[in-house]
């Protein structure tokens, strides 16, 4: 069960252009092409099932899922459970359980923002251009919306009737990936850190997430041991990409854009890439973890929207 986790827009834009492999070059405005293609056909699909999956509002008691529902439909990318479907495919599958299946990563990367908003934790005000659940319905349904999504997301993934995949799932969210992560993420607070620590925080806060829901779908659609590997490769240093651009963007991004205050990171004194390396180097990290992402991919199958959410991760404002 254990996972593989080596340490390791606009038309004017036409003309720049990203890696996409060894000999492959594409625009950035083909790459926003794919992403768009692959989102707007996958993100009405996952909130039709997010929306039959959970309680109803009107439900008893309906604070409760009103705060469940008030933070799974405040926006938000689905990027883990379009990730999930999309390696589904990629290896071949077939089954609809991957769409309930992705749709409980959304309730647990839900949750995981719910508690991280919360003044215990980060102390965010916004998330995705609203308030945070804890503004809306206080601090204690909050917690208990994070909680109840959590057990939801288990319920629906002890349907797959699939021990491997729930325990992998367990585990990436655990003390040994994203629980862990955020132990030592709180720890760091204030101290003295080095690129080591950090790495290791965000490997488990965020890309064990990545991880799983890479593989979750690799699993469910009956992938090889080889199809897994590459597929879990890939998702580890997308996931650090991904998190250190985050990083990056709380120094460099706009709150309009990203939907949420900038520089808390800086004040809490947070561990992150920026502060143990400079943010120059944390983007050369991110673009050499990007190419490490496609070059893990298996020549001959469909990498076109993998190859294209790597590009996204360095060029994202949001």
């Amino acid at each position: 069960m254990q996972r593989e986790r080596g340490i390791a827009q606009s038309t004017e834009q036409t003309a720049h252009t990203h890696s996409v492999g060894a000999n492959l070059k594409i625009p950035i405005i083909v790459m926003d092409k794919i992403l768009k293609t692959t989102f707007n056909k996958y993100i009405p699909i996952i909130n039709r099932w997010l929306d039959k999956l959970l309680p109803p509002e009107d439900a008893v008691p309906q604070t409760i899922h009103r705060a469940m529902r008030y933070s799974i439909f405040a926006g938000g990318k689905r990027l883990r459970p379009t990730m999930a479907i999309r390696a589904f495919h990629w290896v071949g599958g077939k089954s609809r359980m991957i769409f309930p299946a992705s749709c409980a990563l959304e309730m647990i990367h839900t949750y995981s923002l719910i508690h991280d908003d919360l003044p215990a934790m980060d102390n965010d005000d916004f998330r995705r251009g609203e308030p945070t659940c804890h503004k809306i319905f206080g601090e204690a349904i909050a917690i208990l919306a994070g909680d109840a999504l959590h057990a939801l997301a288990f319920e629906i993934l002890g349907k797959t009737k699939n021990p491997k995949l729930i325990g992998e799932v367990a585990e990436a969210i655990g003390t040994s990936g994203l629980v862990g992560g955020q132990v030592v993420d709180i720890e760091m607070e204030g101290k003295d850190i080095d690129e080591e620590t950090v790495m290791f925080i965000h490997l488990n806060k965020t890309a064990a997430l990545f991880i799983t829901s890479v593989r979750l779908g690799a699993i469910l659609g009956k992938a090889s041991q080889k199809e897994l590997e590459a597929l879990t490769k890939y998702a580890q240093s997308i996931g650090l990409a991904f998190q250190i651009t985050d990083d990056v963007l709380d120094i460099k991004g706009d709150r309009e854009s990203l939907g949420k205050d900038i520089g808390s990171d800086l004040d809490l004194d947070k561990a992150t890439y920026p502060r143990a390396v400079g943010v120059e180097r944390s983007m050369k990290i991110a673009a050499e973890l990007v190419e490490n992402a496609k070059s893990s991919l298996l020549q001959k199958y469909d990498n076109k929207m993998f190859m294209a959410l790597g590009d996204f991760i360095l060029e994202r404002t949001y």
